[in-house]
C-alpha cells in the first residue's frame, strides 16, 4: 500500500524507505523508535512501541519491510508499526514504487546529451566536456538535482542539464552574438560537481551533503575540476577561465550563492536558464496533485 492511499483504521505491509529514526524513551521509561516511511508517493511519522532495535539512526536511507496500523495524532496521520524489519537485497521490491524518478527516457536522453556534445565545434570545450563526462557520467546520470529544492528525484539532474542545453541551443540560434560552444559547454557542466557535492543514499537519493559539499560548494568544485580538465588536455587559459567562471557565476547573484555575478553574454545566459528551469520544475511538482 503506497503511504499517499492510506488512510486511517487502514492495516497496511509493504516495503518503505526509513528516514529520520530516532530512538526514545516514554515517560514510563520505555524504549520506542520514531522515524518516517516514505515511498515515491510521500512520507508519513511512524512509531515503533517497545522496541531496542536492530534497526537505529545508521539505518537512514535503508529499506524497511513494515507492518502497522494506519492512524492519526493531533490531527496529522501517524502510522502504529507492529512488525518491522530491514529488508534484503534480493527481496522482490520495485526501487521505481519507493523513490520517485525522472518522467523521462533516461537513456534516450544520455544520448541526447552525446551527441549534442559531439555537435559542439569549438575542439576545446568539446574535448574539456567529453572528459567530464567520462569522470563523472555514471553518478551524473543518476542523481538528483538537489536534495528538495526542485528535481529531487532518481534522474533529476540529468533531466535539469537536458533541458537546460535543449533551452541553450534555442538561445545560441537566436543570438548571434552568443558563441555557441561556450554556452553549451557551461550549461552542460554548470552542475557536474553536485556529484561530490552530494551523498546519495543506495536508492540514489540525497541522504545529505558532503564535507567539501558543505564548506565548498559545487560552483567552485565545478571550476576546480573544469581547471584540472582543461590544463590536462592543453586547452587555452583563457579558455578554461571562461567555462569557471560560467561555473561560478551560473546562481546569478552572491545572495543566492553566486562566487562571482555573470560578466559575459552567455554566462548571463546561463543564468536565467537555470532559474527557468529550476522554478519551472518547481511550479510542475507543486501543481502535479492540485485539483
Amino acid at each position: 500500500m503506497l503511504i499517499h492511499d492510506m488512510n486511517t483504521g487502514d492495516r497496511f505491509e509493504g516495503y518503505y524507505i526509513l528516514q529520520n529514526i530516532a530512538q526514545r524513551t516514554t515517560a514510563a521509561g520505555k524504549p520506542f523508535l520514531t522515524l518516517n516511511l516514505a515511498d515515491r508517493s510521500g512520507a508519513v511519522t511512524a512509531q515503533v512501541w517497545d522496541y531496542t532495535g536492530p534497526i537505529g539512526p545508521g539505518d537512514v536511507g535503508k529499506v524497511a519491510w513494515a507492518a502497522g496500523l494506519a492512524s492519526e495524532y493531533r490531527g496529522a496521520p501517524q502510522l502504529t508499526v507492529y512488525r518491522i524489519r530491514l529488508a534484503e537485497e534480493n527481496e522482490g521490491y520495485k526501487i521505481s514504487d519507493l523513490v520517485a524518478t525522472a518522467p523521462i527516457e533516461m537513456d534516450e536522453t544520455w544520448a541526447w546529451l552525446q551527441e549534442t556534445v559531439d555537435s559542439i565545434q569549438d575542439e576545446d570545450y568539446r574535448a574539456v566536456c567529453r572528459e567530464m563526462l567520462k569522470i563523472y557520467g555514471k553518478q551524473f546520470r543518476l542523481i538528483p538535482a538537489a536534495k528538495s529544492m526542485h528535481h529531487g528525484f532518481v534522474g533529476g539532474l540529468l533531466m535539469h542539464t537536458a533541458y537546460m542545453v535543449k533551452a541553450a541551443a534555442f538561445y545560441a540560434g537566436l543570438y548571434p552574438a552568443v558563441d555557441r560552444s561556450l554556452l553549451l559547454a557551461g550549461t552542460l557542466l554548470h552542475d557536474f560537481c553536485k556529484c561530490e557535492e552530494f551523498v546519495t543514499s543506495a536508492l540514489g537519493l540525497v541522504a545529505e551533503y558532503s564535507l567539501k559539499g558543505q564548506l565548498v560548494g559545487h560552483l567552485v568544485l565545478g571550476a576546480e575540476a573544469v581547471s584540472r580538465v582543461a590544463a590536462s588536455l592543453g586547452v587555452p587559459e583563457e579558455k578554461s577561465v571562461l567555462l569557471q567562471h560560467m561555473i561560478l557565476s551560473h546562481h546569478g547573484e552572491p545572495e543566492f550563492g553566486a562566487a562571482v555575478r555573470p560578466m559575459c553574454a552567455e554566462a548571463e545566459l546561463l543564468s536565467e536558464i537555470d532559474l527557468i528551469d529550476s522554478r519551472m520544475e518547481i511550479y510542475a511538482e507543486a501543481l502535479q496533485d492540485l485539483p
